[in-house]
């Protein structure tokens, strides 16, 4: 489950649904897309997806992924 309020942040031109998720919450290893390193469960993160709805909100959130909070923040 995903914890904490979802903000939207524009990054290139495009919009994206941002939501943190605690340590608490992390249960499962992701990819990161932004170093292609492990998330471990544990880690506190945060998911993003596009909330422009270019493709449908169903292909928006499909296409979320997770992230390290740094390399978000440097994306």
């Amino acid at each position: 489950m995903i914890a904490g309020w979802k903000r939207t942040e524009t990054r290139r031109g495009v919009e994206w649904t941002v939501q943190p998720v605690s340590a608490a919450q992390a249960q499962k290893p992701y990819t990161c897309p932004g170093c292609g390193r492990t998330i471990e469960p544990g880690t506190a993160h945060v998911v993003a997806w596009r909330a422009d709805g270019v493709l449908g909100d169903h292909a928006d959130l499909a296409g979320r992924r997770h992230w390290h909070q740094h390399c978000w923040k440097v994306a």
